[in-house]
């Protein structure tokens, strides 16, 4: 497979799009946190003195896909046209946190949704150290993409 950002000197580069067809994208990423079980818990129930842990994670989170390509070098900013974070856990101690994100347009949405469950995994870590210093952010992984050139992709369980 040739990489692609990088120009005939060996130097970075930001990818042509301009003949790419315009289609329908979408991405969906994934993290989770990991925290003590009490931490979980006073998430859940509004008791972190900062506020409500997961809008401002959620608001966090959809700022952070609008920004990606401030962030990222390489890549192309993207009229987004649609973001959603999701967060489910497991009743003890992992909140996991899920965004789709989408777009029509020359190129994916795949690093914004990776920036997205990023930026909100960082927000709840901000939020809660005081509380504890200890929680862990990862895997974060693309669970799927559609849309564009290379086709559909989804991650093998």
């Amino acid at each position: 497979m040739e990489l692609t950002h990088f120009n005939e000197q060996g130097r970075a580069r930001m990818v042509d799009v301009s003949d790419k067809d315009v289609s329908a994208r979408t991405a969906v990423a994934h993290t989770t946190v990991i925290m003590e079980a009490e931490t979980l818990t006073r998430i859940k129930t509004g008791k972190i003195s900062k506020g409500d842990v997961l809008a401002v994670a959620q608001v966090a989170g959809i700022m952070a896909a609008k920004k990606t390509s401030d962030w990222i070098p390489m890549c192309h900013p993207l009229p987004l046209t649609g973001i959603n974070i999701h967060f489910t856990d497991n009743d003890h101690n992992e909140l996991y946190i899920e965004a789709t994100v989408k777009t029509t347009g020359k190129t994916g949405v795949e690093m914004e949704a990776l920036t997205a469950v990023s930026a909100a995994a960082l927000t709840v870590y901000d939020m809660c150290k005081a509380l504890q210093k200890d929680m862990v952010i990862g895997p974060t992984l693309l669970q799927s993409k559609t849309g564009g050139k290379s086709g559909d992709y989804q991650l093998k369980s």
